[in-house]
């Protein structure tokens, strides 16, 4: 039994008829017809009088009504219950690599306090299988991943681009190599490395630039800022998309700097990534716009 099953024989009641009720509902006489027919069936019922002149409600169909009205009232008040929920101060979850921290999220956040002061936003480091199993369970509520040319979206998600850039040499200010406009591959494989541990898009990255030839001292760590910050204090140098370095604190701070990297034209995108088969709060819609908003600003 379906409920909009129900609110067909109550719109035949109050139409008079099947034509009546169909034209109301948008909905083919034939396919209104069939639907009541199956309601009939499971309940044992004949819920319509058929004639040549038109259907109506049978008494049958009469008796049982008022239940039907009561199940479609308490349906309406459901949905008026989780609509008032949906809008209701919560927490939002973000799931992020940590790309474009800075220049994104932070200012959205901030925007976003002023629009939603009473709903939390909560940011969680994490690599990208696990943003997108996050937003599949309904444990997160947006994810900012990066993907390279060629990476297929999730089932059951959707990404909207937000930035595109290249990967980029990231070194601590003064470092020898920050006297290059672009830094060859073998420069970069000389240096200590800092890499993004598996899960990450620079690992994979890494590994496609360095191939079976990693440079021979290798730190690794979670997430971009991580990175950064192990840069910046002359660990060594890794690589990043440069929408990730340019704006940073750090960078800012004149504590570290980027160049391009020799030879190399692979084109980074960060997406923002969302569940595609569902509606969300307006928390959720308010933050999602805000990011968007903000890339639109990116240089």
């Amino acid at each position: 039994m379906r409920i909009e099953q129900l609110e067909y024989l109550v719109a035949v009641t109050q139409h008079g008829s099947l034509r009546r009720a169909s034209e109301h509902l948008h909905l083919s006489q034939p396919a209104l017809s069939e639907a009541l027919t199956k309601l009939e069936h499971e309940l044992g019922v004949v819920l319509l009088d058929r004639r040549r002149s038109g259907a109506r409600i049978s008494r049958q169909g009469r008796d049982l009504l008022q239940h039907m009205v009561e199940v479609l009232e308490a349906v309406d008040r459901l949905r008026t219950a989780a609509g008032d929920q949906s809008h209701a101060p919560r927490s939002v979850r973000v799931g992020t690599v940590n790309a474009a921290t800075s220049t994104l999220l932070t200012p959205a956040v901030q925007a976003f306090r002023a629009v939603h002061p009473g709903t939390a936003v909560e940011v969680l480091t994490l690599q990208q299988t696990e943003i997108s199993v996050g937003l599949v369970e309904g444990s997160l509520d947006l994810g900012l991943v990066n993907v390279l040319a060629g990476d297929d979206t999730p089932p059951d998600l959707v990404d909207t681009e937000l930035l595109r850039g290249r990967p980029v040499a990231v070194l601590p200010a003064g470092h020898r190599l920050t006297s290059y406009d672009e830094v060859g591959i073998d420069d970069l494989r000389s240096e200590p490395f800092v890499a993004m541990r598996a899960g990450y898009l620079m690992h994979r990255f890494a590994h496609r630039l360095f191939g079976s030839a990693m440079p021979a001292t290798t730190y690794s760590t979670d997430g971009a800022e991580m990175g950064k910050v192990m840069v910046a204090d002359g660990l060594g140098v890794t690589v990043l998309p440069d929408y990730s370095v340019e704006g940073d604190p750090l960078q800012r701070a004149g504590l570290l700097t980027h160049r391009p990297i020799a030879g190399d034209r692979t084109t980074v995108t960060l997406v923002l990534r969302q569940r595609a088969d569902r509606r969300p709060p307006k928390p959720v819609r308010t933050l999602a716009d805000l990011v968007r908003e903000r890339a639109r600003l990116v240089p």
